[in-house]
């Protein structure tokens, strides 16, 4: 990736953000055990898709040319025209400080003493070491943890543990800082109510921010996503939302990982090695909204879509992606009862790659909206049609 477009994208996310510039991924065998491994097959191709592929062929559009999404009228919807703006009716203000820490020893601390209420705001500087947060918030009385994109939290290495890790913590806010430098950037187990804003995550080993283990109602937006799977590029995504079903059994004792009804929205994602959103199997009813994806990083091991849908009932709309190795979005079901039931709309989709903009394998009941956009996809929209 150039140098222009990556600055590009961090002066975008600055104004999108007000200066606050976050950890998905892949399961492995690092930290707790999980192997990530997803069978995917190959895109059916036997329909042909309906709309026109695109005006320009040849046309390359990047995160900062593409046009705003705009919300559908019939919809309630807080987003504001512009893709990868946070929605001001849910960006999260930071209070003022009831602690105040300035390296990684008072940020341990701090941590191990935190109540709800509490707002910890760090001041800038390098924090080295794997934090841990494992007390609770409430719904009225969330706990902070703040601080500006130099306050920079440092992790052991792309091989090293997790940065920073929500341990069965509920109602936090983690506003504005950096995560680098670690196996896995942002881990979230068992986490409900929480929101994840404004980080950047980047320099991480496997995936940057994942959502796991029952994490569910939480808030992940206006996040700058990028560098990730210097260990392993299979599992380098960006954002990442449940457990692979090979997996369950170390993680939610053979139960489907019901990470739910969570919001992915307004975060930029690039040179990332796998795909930018994951959403695994035993997970419903999330919507992913108004993100912007450029998979120049994807290698043919690590991922080959921007954003890769294995879970049920989710709302994918007003996302906008350039550069794939294959397709735009995928639809798979890895088991039965699950890749069911998902809809696509108003997404722009700027594939500059061999396969389809929206590819479903299988088909079942999911829905690709006539409202997407699809350019430079070489097999077509979509291997179904759209309605």
């Amino acid at each position: 990736m150039g140098v222009a477009f990556a600055l590009g994208l961090v002066v975008a996310v600055v104004l999108i953000i007000g200066g606050r510039l976050l950890l998905a991924g892949g399961d492995d065998v690092g930290a707790i055990g999980e192997t990530g491994a997803d069978p995917s097959g190959d895109p059916a191709s036997t329909m042909a898709p309906t709309p026109d592929v695109g005006e320009d062929p040849d046309a390359t559009a990047s995160p900062s040319s593409i046009s705003p999404y705009v919300p559908r009228t019939d919809e309630q919807s807080s987003f504001p025209a512009g893709a990868g703006t946070a929605p001001t009716a849910n960006v999260v203000t930071c209070p003022s400080a009831t602690v105040s820490v300035h390296d990684g020893a008072g940020l341990e601390a701090a941590l191990v003493d935190a109540s709800a209420g509490d707002v910890i705001v760090l001041a800038d500087g390098v924090y080295e070491g794997e934090f841990r947060a494992a007390v609770s918030g409430t719904a009225d009385q969330p706990i902070f943890l703040c601080g500006g994109p130099n306050a920079v939290l440092e992790g052991d290495g792309h091989s090293g543990g997790y940065v920073f890790h929500l341990d069965g913590a509920r109602y936090w806010r983690l506003i504005g800082f950096t995560v680098q430098n670690g196996q896995k950037g942002v881990m979230a187990d068992g986490t409900v109510g929480t929101v994840i804003q404004g980080l950047t995550i980047h320099s991480i080993g496997d995936e940057a921010l994942h959502l796991r283990r029952y994490s569910t109602d939480n808030t992940v937006i206006g996040n700058t996503i990028y560098d990730t799977g210097n260990r392993r590029d299979k599992f380098g995504e960006g954002i990442y939302v449940g457990t692979a079903q090979s997996n369950w059994c170390d993680i939610t004792d053979c139960q489907p990982d019901r990470s739910d009804r969570n919001l992915v929205e307004g975060n930029v994602i690039y040179d990332v090695s796998a795909e930018a959103v994951d959403i695994k199997e035993g997970t419903t009813g999330g919507t992913l909204r108004g993100n912007i994806f450029d998979g120049s990083g994807l290698t043919g091991d690590g991922g080959d879509s921007w954003v890769d849908v294995k879970g049920n009932s989710w709302t994918i709309e007003g996302n906008q992606g350039s550069n794939s190795s294959m397709d735009g979005f995928q639809v798979h079901q890895i088991l039965d009862g699950w890749g069911k039931g998902n809809r696509f709309e108003d997404n722009t989709a700027t594939v500059n790659g061999p396969g389809y903009g929206f590819s479903l394998t299988p088909v079942q009941d999911n829905v690709v909206e006539c409202s997407n956009s699809v350019t430079s996809a070489k097999e077509g929209y979509s291997n179904v049609s759209c309605r």
